[in-house]
């Protein structure tokens, strides 16, 4: 039976030449107005001369090889910093949303097999930690992010606490993703089905063994667009590195610029390594999804039939009795 959509009617032959038709016309009006509002102003400042493009695209520059010297550097720094970020970000963040999850549960709990006291003192200190948790997620999470990096960078060193210029990046960075990234994962482990709690529960398992056992592992699958785009955000944001002096892609490459005077052209060259990165961590994501789908689908096939030599085998034994 042939799959048709619930919520529209498949196009005629008629509807599809129109939706050509339109295509084409959209897009030879969009090559237009690109000519005429960028491509033509441009080549009029003398924007795709070569005194401008050399440095990043001539090898026989003399500048060739120290422009992409320091854009490699900025890059390698960007990298590490990203790196660092989005390991501490996936840590703190999955033990916040444990911590969120345990705490609620808590909360919910009445503490039977205690004094009554006891009882009440346990369930008062678990609503409280539960709501300074939410208090401080809320905080963090409702800070921009370069605020967080200004306040960690230069409010660091006034109580004494002085470490490379890249720890104060990838702390600032860490202390919002982690709220972000927590607040993923709880909402995953949150969505699933009850059910799974109570069978857990049934066969002896504790709460935390049941989050961490259970939910957890299905959470991470079922948010992992989500994480990996939050993943992306955080090498982004480590541009913002240049307002506590850190030496990453674009602080390096204004230093180009003021020496260059070519900022169009270093700007285009960065934001293209940016989207070729990025693209990759999607795929990559993708690749990652796609093969623990699959796994999930090897996993819940049924066994496969005997071979024909045990069926022979089978038949054999039962026509000897």
């Amino acid at each position: 039976m042939s799959q048709q959509s619930v919520l529209y009617d498949v196009p005629g032959p008629r509807q599809r030449r129109i939706t050509l038709i339109s295509s084409v016309v959209a897009t030879v009006v969009l090559l237009i107005g690109a000519y005429f509002l960028i491509y033509r102003p441009l080549d009029e400042n003398g924007q795709f001369s070569m005194e401008l493009w050399g440095p990043l695209i001539d090898p026989s520059h003399e500048n060739f090889s120290l422009v992409w010297q320091r854009i490699g550097t900025g890059f390698r720094n960007t990298l590490t910093a990203a790196a660092l970020a989005i390991v501490s970000s996936l840590v703190v963040g999955t033990l916040l949303a444990l911590l969120r999850i345990q705490l609620k549960s808590l909360a919910q709990r009445r503490f039977t097999g205690f004094a009554t006291p006891l009882a009440y003192l346990l369930r008062g200190l678990s609503a409280v930690l539960s709501a300074v948790t939410r208090v401080c997620v809320e905080v963090f999470r409702g800070l921009p992010v370069v605020i967080t990096i200004f306040f960690v960078g230069r409010g660091f060193p006034e109580f004494g606490i002085t470490m490379d210029t890249l720890w104060y990046l990838v702390i600032g960075l860490t202390i919002y993703n982690s709220v972000v990234i927590g607040e993923i994962l709880r909402s995953g482990m949150e969505g699933l089905p009850g059910g799974q709690r109570e069978a857990a529960a049934a066969i002896g398992l504790s709460p935390l063994q049941t989050t961490w056992m259970i939910l957890l592992p299905q959470a991470f699958r079922i948010m992992l667009p989500a994480l990996i785009s939050q993943l992306v955000v955080v090498l982004k944001d480590t541009s913002l590195g240049f307002i506590i002096s850190y030496e990453e892609t674009l602080t390096i490459a204004e230093q180009i610029i003021g020496s260059l005077d070519n900022p169009i052209q270093v700007y285009f060259v960065i934001a293209v390594l940016f989207i070729v990165i990025n693209y990759s961590l999607s795929k990559l994501a993708q690749y990652v999804q796609h093969r623990l789908a699959r796994g999930r689908k090897t996993a819940g096939t049924p066994a496969q039939n005997p071979p024909p030599a045990a069926l022979t085998a089978q038949a054999e034994s039962t026509g000897s009795i």
